[in-house]
């Protein structure tokens, strides 16, 4: 297994829509490892396989995370896709690999339905609540090139995306 480079805003590449996964190979379950293990190394509880470079429909999350009391519980979501929300809405603090120590509130569906590949390419559904559901939900933006500021106010989020220039700049 090896650690993957994490892509922070703003990437452009961070804006794009990943494409579907074609077939559960060799490959992508070894994208998979170094993907879990780019997460937990960061440490996240998410990621998106575009947020390490690869425009592809597939995440990874542990809401349980590495460094709590409780085992780890690894899940994988091959070409997810949300088919139900709830009427209901919850607010968590959301934070970002893409986006270093920047957080903010945001408003999502409560209850999700998800239809997606497991790791051996089988057909799964899972309804997820509360931080999973948050969790599936930050990733699949992802996805489609939305980042959880793209929730927030304008003014919230060209701050936060500044500081990020300024810092990349910096760095260079």
């Amino acid at each position: 297994m090896a650690l993957l480079p994490i892509y922070t805003a703003p990437d452009p590449l961070l804006k794009a829509i990943s494409r579907p996964v074609e077939e559960v190979t060799a490959d992508i379950r070894k994208l998979v490892d170094n993907m879990l293990e780019t997460m937990y190394d960061a440490p996240g509880i998410g990621l998106a396989a575009i947020q390490v470079g690869v425009p592809k429909r597939l995440l990874v999350l542990d809401i349980v995370g590495k460094d709590r009391d409780e085992m780890p519980a690894p899940m994988t979501l091959i070409n997810p896709e949300i088919t139900w929300v709830s009427d209901h809405d919850e607010t968590y603090e959301e934070g970002c690999l893409s986006l270093p120590e920047h957080y903010a509130d945001v408003v999502r569906p409560a209850e999700i339905d998800v239809n997606f590949l497991d790791v051996d390419g089988k057909r799964q559904k899972l309804r997820a609540e509360g931080l999973l559901s948050t969790c599936i939900q930050h990733e699949i933006d992802h996805l489609d090139g939305i980042l959880f500021v793209d929730h927030i106010s304008a003014l919230k989020r060209n701050m936060i995306l500044r500081k990020l220039l300024k810092l990349k700049k910096l760095a260079s």
